[in-house]
């Protein structure tokens, strides 16, 4: 591997073993070697929590270990995020986001604002243990193209196929895209509840944004 690579290795495992002061220094090397910050977060930090979660659901890691493994996550990002290079682009898709009422790990849902927001998305972050009619309230009010739900527990999905009911029930299905994500949710849940896209992690929920944001754009 090279020095990229074997850095974004480091703080994956940095993170994965709740090392804060690694994390940190790590993240910093990657600065100093005029590394992407966006990369870094993508591989490095994002794919360490992504294994925690990993070891969450395989019930080797518990709340406190996730807890302090997203402690060093956040410590990484607080040297990352300054350096990543925000657009500025005035014609910037609607993303409206939240964690689905009854959940509220936002672990997850946090590194995909934070990744939206650095690829030309406008972000508006509803928090967690967010009820099914404030998505698409807000969605509605702020003129939205995306809504993006997250959950890491089973018992709480069935909020999500409820923002598709309200939507259905108002008329205006196909004003907005619905994305859904999180442990427990398969593509096969996203088809059962009619979402647009399902995401397994934080990268691959900006790839699908993009594409589904440019299925919109061809459409106007």
């Amino acid at each position: 591997m090279d020095k990229k690579e074997v850095l974004f290795q480091k703080l994956s495992d940095a993170v994965l073993e709740m090392e804060t002061e690694n994390t940190v220094m790590y993240a910093e090397e990657v600065i100093e070697n005029g590394i992407d910050a966006f990369e870094a977060i993508d591989k490095g930090l994002s794919n360490g929590m992504n294994r925690a979660g990993q070891l969450f659901e395989e019930e080797e890691y518990f709340v406190p270990e996730l807890l302090m493994c997203s402690d060093a996550m956040y410590a990484g990002l607080g040297i990352l995020k300054p350096h990543i290079k925000l657009s500025t682009s005035a014609d910037r898709f609607k993303v409206v986001i939240g964690v689905i009422k009854g959940d509220t790990h936002d672990i997850g849902k946090n590194l995909v604002k934070l990744m939206l927001e650095t690829s030309d998305f406008d972000v508006i972050d509803l928090g967690r243990d967010v009820p099914p009619a404030d998505f698409v309230r807000r969605a509605k009010e702020e003129s939205a193209s995306i809504i993006c739900i997250s959950t890491l527990m089973t018992t709480t999905m069935d909020g999500m196929s409820e923002v598709i009911h309200i939507l259905n029930t108002e008329n205006i299905r196909n004003q907005f895209k619905v994305m859904v994500g999180g442990g427990p949710i398969s593509q096969n849940f996203c088809d059962k509840i009619g979402a647009d896209g399902y995401s397994v992690n934080a990268a691959d929920a900006v790839r699908l944004a993009k594409k589904l944001a440019g299925a919109e754009a061809a459409l106007k």
